[in-house]
């Protein structure tokens, strides 16, 4: 499948992060763990019937208590003492976390927003794994894992590119009905991994910007360049390619984008909720690697299955350090600094993530 048209299915403007009130979501209302009821008479009918149906089962699960409350890690699985430390660091993220939103959470029970929510959300039910995508911060590698995990492959080594993205070979919590939906949201170990704000945008700027791309150039690119770049040339105007960084950043931070927001550079904080949906797991992509294989113990994974450390796309490129950030951050005034730290600061403070290079 073409690259420009799942770009185009993933990324839909994200919703505000505050939830409104009332919004019953019917068209998964019918999701796996919901048998199918027979109906009789007209359509209209049917579709009233299946209307009032959500209704009915919206309002029982709004009356659940949402999980509001993290739970202890299983460690049960966990034999080997060498993730003692991988394990005190885990706790630490944690119990930041849950302090910061204690603290600072001021938003109301979300039911309304649900199915949004968690349309990030993949799910693997084998070993009872929620996991949230953060698009540039090991996700490729972690739908391997979850492939791997589902008996859809054998190795993480041998799945291309296209079969990770494209495949449509995982599902996701909001293919689910509600009942599905918060009973895995409350029995299932669910993890989140999340990188630095300013390395995880400069990292997707790269990947998107400074390499051929059928869907960026052409739909990001040309706008930016429009809007960002005085006396553009007509052939920069016509096909997209060779956005600046400064660029980039101007339309990052400007309240009327001459097109939407992307996954892979939005807040973790409107992606995953990390505040409204409490994760069990924290991993960070600075020590990926650990985190990752700790995590696999801990849900019992198969001993051979470790997480794979290649570079998904673009390996020859020198990957996204502190070093390669601090050179695209030269080409930005101080006052364009400070603003992509006040851009993501909800994302730097609910990850303790130090600030940034101001």
């Amino acid at each position: 499948m073409p690259e420009n048209l799942k770009e185009k299915k993933e990324n839909l403007l994200l919703n505000s992060e505050r939830p409104t009130r009332v919004l019953t979501k019917t068209s998964h209302s019918q999701g796996e763990d919901q048998p199918l009821n027979k109906t009789t008479g007209s359509p209209t009918n049917k579709l009233i019937e299946k209307h009032q149906g959500a209704k009915t089962v919206f309002k029982k699960f709004g009356r659940m208590n949402w999980p509001l409350d993290t739970r202890p890690l299983n460690k049960s699985l966990v034999k080997d003492d060498k993730w003692k430390k991988t394990d005190e660091t885990q706790e630490k993220r944690r119990s930041f976390l849950q302090e910061f939103c204690k603290k600072y959470s001021g938003m109301s029970r979300p039911q309304s927003q649900l199915f949004h929510m968690v349309s990030r959300i993949y799910v693997e039910d084998k070993h009872k794994v929620l996991y949230c995508e953060v698009p540039k911060a090991g996700c490729s590698n972690w739908k391997r894992i979850l492939m791997v995990l589902n008996g859809l492959a054998s190795s993480a080594y041998n799945i291309s590119h296209d079969t990770v993205h494209y495949g449509k070979h995982l599902k996701k919590l909001d293919s689910f009905d509600l009942k599905g939906i918060y009973t895995r949201l409350n029995t299932y170990t669910k993890a989140v991994f999340v990188r630095d704000p300013m390395e995880r945008l400069v990292s997707a700027f790269r990947d998107k910007f400074e390499h051929p791309n059928s869907y960026y150039h052409p739909v990001f690119g040309k706008a930016i360049i429009k809007k960002y770049r005085p006396n553009a040339c007509e052939e920069a105007l016509i096909n997209g390619s060779g956005v600046k960084f400064k660029e980039f950043v101007h339309y990052l931070l400007d309240s009327h984008r001459p097109v939407g927001m992307d996954i892979h550079w939005e807040k973790v904080s409107k992606l995953c909720y990390p505040c409204l949906i409490n994760y069990d797991f924290i991993g960070k992509f600075e020590t990926l690697e650990e985190d990752a294989n700790y995590f696999l113990q801990l849900i019992g994974a198969p001993k051979e299955l470790k997480f794979p450390n290649f570079k998904d796309r673009h390996s020859s490129d020198e990957r996204t350090s502190t070093q390669v950030v601090r050179q695209y951050l030269k080409d930005l005034t101080r006052t364009e600094r400070h603003l992509i730290y006040d851009f993501y600061y909800l994302d730097y403070l609910m990850f303790n993530y130090t600030t940034p290079f101001l």
